[in-house]
């Protein structure tokens, strides 16, 4: 086993206790969520999207804008969401063309967010890894230097405070992982319900 493999499976050891459903094959994916690189537009909107953008005037693009910095705003709650929906359909009409541009807006910009993220979560993968190796590293230092007859005990210490400090952010980011793992199915589950939101305002 090489010591990045090596690394790799202490990382997943460490963590299994949040993760035990993970597929460790993967060392850049250290999330129990399965990882899925790209969404499909069409999986959420039954209907075929426009290719070019539908023709309107200045002041629909504008609410549009609006309506979509409101929908991909993660920090607003959906049903807080639904009066300006209610406005813009009222104001522009529940054409599905219309309505399918919204949605391709707001996926364009909350897959983006997501593989950002996703690429956020693969990074943060093998920097633990790199830590968990030096961590490693460090203590094979200290047992190596306390196994001689005169160890060098200021070595001993720098080598004990570093692991101290590699250990602690370590942990810090292991903790963090719960969440940061939910973030890109949290994306799926909101783009999902934005569609079914602006669905129910498409004519039937």
């Amino acid at each position: 086993m090489t010591p990045r493999a090596f690394a790799a499976t202490a990382l997943v050891l460490g963590l299994a206790g949040h993760v035990s459903a993970a597929d460790f094959s993967d060392p850049t994916w250290p999330c129990q969520q399965a990882k899925v690189e790209g969404l499909s537009p069409g999986l959420m909107w039954p209907q075929p999207l426009p290719e070019t953008e539908p023709a309107m005037d200045e002041a629909t693009r504008a609410d549009i804008r609006s309506l979509v910095g409101q929908l991909t705003l993660r920090r607003l709650d959906l049903p807080e969401v639904e009066p300006a929906l209610d406005t813009f359909a009222a104001e522009h009409g529940r054409d599905p063309a219309l309505m399918g541009h919204v949605f391709q807006e707001v996926f364009d910009i909350m897959s983006r967010t997501r593989a950002e993220i996703m690429t956020g979560i693969e990074e943060y993968s093998l920097s633990q890894i790199d830590l968990a190796e030096r961590i490693d590293a460090a203590r094979n230092v200290m047992e190596a230097e306390m196994a001689k007859e005169e160890p060098d005990f200021d070595k001993v210490d720098a080598a004990e405070e570093q692991l101290a400090w590699d250990e602690r952010i370590y942990d810090e980011r292991r903790q963090s992982l719960t969440y940061v793992c939910e973030t890109p199915v949290l994306l799926e589950k909101r783009l999902y319900a934005i569609a079914q939101m602006l669905l129910k305002r498409v004519e039937s």
